[in-house]
């Protein structure tokens, strides 16, 4: 699978539109370009408004009298970050973007009682990646949000991807709370809510989808890994949705696909009342035009 069809699933929806926080941003604004350009949504874009203007008029003039684009003024970033999120609370808009804030600062907007994004749901990062060599996407959660997720959090987490892994045509996908082994081992905590999320999966308490674990990264997604090392299962070899223990794990994870598997990777937040795209500075405009296609898949499901 491509990341490609993201785009083109995004451009058959209905036309959404993206509040963007702190809005000028090379990266960002070259990925609303292309993004304007397939006519996949509209943009209300927030920041210092002479300098958005500036950097549209030097880099992409083709946006000047776009009636996909509206520039918004905010005295500063935390304003901008507000703005955006009140746009998304107000429905005015139906994704929100982050642009050259702070991840911190977008949060804390992102988390504010009175006019914030907040569902009383676990917030989790939901990665999808297009690996070479591979037929199908990889899902990677939870990358950058939760430190240490418990059992409870960790099922929320599943239930995030799984709706997000839905909207992008996935109807059952399958689920590997990953381990460093396959058995369950009382002195390592990750194999044994990787057993308790399995049998959730078993009563109908996590739905839409498979999970079987705990498994390792080779038995989750190499069959002939699973079969070597004995291992019946529907997820082995198949799994869809990699669950990660802990940050660390999901954010070497996520760098190694990047940087020596060269995939390429769409992302967003999951579990607020709108989809977040959440990019790093350092990805690209390529990288967020992908996360910005599967925000609005995920808007539209």
């Amino acid at each position: 699978m491509k990341l490609d069809s993201l785009i083109s699933k995004a451009s058959q929806n209905e036309r959404k539109t993206v509040a963007v926080a702190a809005a000028a941003d090379a990266e960002v604004l070259e990925a609303i370009a292309e993004a304007v350009k397939m006519k996949l949504a509209d943009f209300l874009l927030y920041g210092d408004k002479e300098e958005i203007e500036m950097m549209i008029s030097q880099h992409h003039p083709q946006l000047i009298d776009s009636a996909g684009i509206k520039v918004l003024s905010a005295p500063n970033n935390n304003t901008a970050a507000e703005m955006a999120v009140k746009a998304v609370k107000t429905n005015e808009a139906n994704v929100l973007m982050k642009g050259n804030i702070p991840t911190a600062s977008i949060l804390k907007a992102v988390l504010n009682k009175e006019y914030g994004l907040r569902t009383g749901a676990v917030l989790s990062h939901v990665a999808v990646f297009e690996i070479p060599g591979y037929d199908r996407f990889t899902i990677v959660t939870d990358a950058a949000m939760n430190i240490a997720p418990d059992l409870e959090q960790k099922a929320q987490i599943v239930k995030n991807a799984v709706q997000v892994a839905h909207s992008i045509g996935i109807e059952m996908p399958k689920v590997a709370p990953l381990a460093a082994v396959e058995v369950v081992n009382p002195a390592m905590q990750a194999t044994l809510d990787a057993s308790a999320l399995t049998m959730m999966n078993k009563r109908g308490q996590i739905s839409g989808c498979i999970i079987d674990g705990p498994l390792a990264l080779d038995n989750a997604v190499s069959q002939l890994a699973a079969e070597h090392k004995g291992i019946k299962s529907e997820v082995a070899g198949e799994a869809d949705i990699l669950l990660v223990p802990t940050i660390e794990v999901g954010n070497v994870l996520y760098k190694s696909l990047i940087y020596f598997a060269n995939a390429k990777v769409g992302a967003v937040i999951a579990g607020a009342k709108a989809p977040i795209v959440l990019t790093s500075r350092a990805d690209t405009a390529e990288s967020k035009l992908y996360s910005l296609a599967l925000a609005l898949c995920s808007a539209s499901k």
